[in-house]
């Protein structure tokens, strides 16, 4: 894609040092651009990727724009593939009610960037305070049956998502702590001063003791 003079000029701003806060104010400058966002995602690079993610309309984030936005993340690293899914979710697709209901129906989807959004999204809702409790169960009986045979991208957010089921759900924590005693994830895994660990039974009590539940 030849690259407008507007896109040309916001590319000259973006290096190894721009920071996440930098490309936020780059976007609060563009605001909403769709035809912009487009051409920097043309570009194959994860920032200027990261700023189109901004800058996009959700009303035109149909299921098919979306997979193709998929299919090219499926060149970056791993750890660059799930950022970008992540903040596709948390900037675009839950702002509109079309794409939750897209984001809804991930749970089976060929996809396991799309699987992996599905459960984030669910870990989402319980720690934001809108927990559907009806569908706990299910949640559960899922995680259960195939966490350990997931990909490694779903499987962490499958067991966010029984972290926080953990914390605010109190008839199903000894549950929840159960998958990580038997499924072992995460157990003896380092993390970072200040971080919770990933292993749900030391999650859930670190969480669930900061909010005294």
């Amino acid at each position: 894609m030849k690259l407008s003079s507007q896109a040309e000029n916001i590319l000259a701003q973006i290096n190894t040092k721009t920071k996440l806060g930098d490309l936020r104010k780059i976007a609060k400058e563009i605001k909403k651009n769709h035809g912009l966002a487009i051409e920097l995602w043309s570009t194959e690079r994860f920032l200027p990727r990261q700023l189109a993610i901004l800058i996009m309309d959700n009303k035109l984030l149909s299921q098919d724009l979306i997979n193709k936005l998929d299919k090219d993340i499926q060149t970056h690293s791993f750890d660059e593939r799930n950022q970008l899914m992540d903040w596709l979710m948390a900037n675009q697709l839950t702002k509109d009610k079309k794409t939750i209901a897209l984001i809804q129906s991930w749970k089976n989807s060929p996809s396991s960037l799309q699987r992996r959004t599905y459960w984030y999204y669910q870990a989402r809702l319980r720690w934001m305070g809108h927990t559907p409790p009806e569908n706990t169960p299910d949640l559960l009986s899922a995680i259960e049956t195939s966490i350990t045979i997931e990909e490694p991208e779903v499987q962490w957010a499958m067991n966010f998502t029984a972290g926080w089921i953990g914390v605010y759900e109190k008839m199903y924590r000894n549950r929840c702590v159960a998958i990580g005693e038997k499924t072992g994830l995460y157990k003896g895994e380092m993390v970072s001063k200040g971080c919770t660990p990933n292993y749900l039974p030391e999650f859930i009590a670190m969480e669930s003791n900061k909010r005294n539940i």
